[in-house]
């Protein structure tokens, strides 16, 4: 072998190590900013933005076309996922339900009971529900749960309003509570 085709060797192979490393960090950072936030769960009502002055007033906001309107996912007939005493193994709360899915050997699902059992103790009239995900695979199935802790938020009638993948700070809970109660 020459010496030309070590270098172009070896130029490929810091090339291709180097593009690893870059995808491997971008993953990272975009996991750990998205871990653990919650959003508004498929099928649940959504706030509609007013319109802008540019828009008539039949004309749809931005943002909230019918890809966008958070009714992917839900029921079968459009309705928001409602869950029920019976679901949960629990009654649900009077205000709200912190619903959380853990696994046994989870790590970050015990930080989470501490950080809902915290605010269903702060807030009056919320419950807080802790599933094995493992004992519960029907439930996971239906409400699509792809990693614990995964965390739902009911309001009172047992529709999920909110849900979170990770662990959520303790502040993104209470806003999340605070909309499920507004709502």
């Amino acid at each position: 072998m020459d010496a030309g085709a070590v270098g172009a060797e070896t130029a490929a192979g810091t090339a291709a190590l180097v593009a690893v490393l870059l995808a491997g960090t971008v993953f990272g950072l975009l996991r750990r900013r998205l871990d653990g936030r919650f959003r508004t769960a498929r099928g649940a009502r959504r706030t509609r933005p007013l319109p802008t002055a540019q828009q008539s007033p039949g004309e749809e906001a931005p943002g909230m076309d019918a890809q966008h309107d958070g009714s992917a996912g839900a029921a079968a007939d459009g309705a928001p996922h409602e869950l029920t005493g019976g679901d949960l193994g629990a009654g649900l709360g009077e205000r709200a339900t912190l619903v959380q899915f853990s696994t046994a050997f989870c790590q970050p699902c015990r930080a989470t009971r501490s950080v809902l059992a915290d605010v269903s103790g702060m807030v009056d009239g919320v419950a807080h529900v802790e599933i094995d995900a493992e004992s519960h695979l029907d439930l996971v199935r239906r409400l699509d749960v792809l990693r614990t802790p995964t965390v739902l938020v009911l309001d009172s009638a047992g529709r999920i309003t909110r849900r979170a993948a990770g662990r959520p700070r303790k502040a993104d809970v209470i806003a999340a509570l605070g909309a499920a109660v507004a709502d």
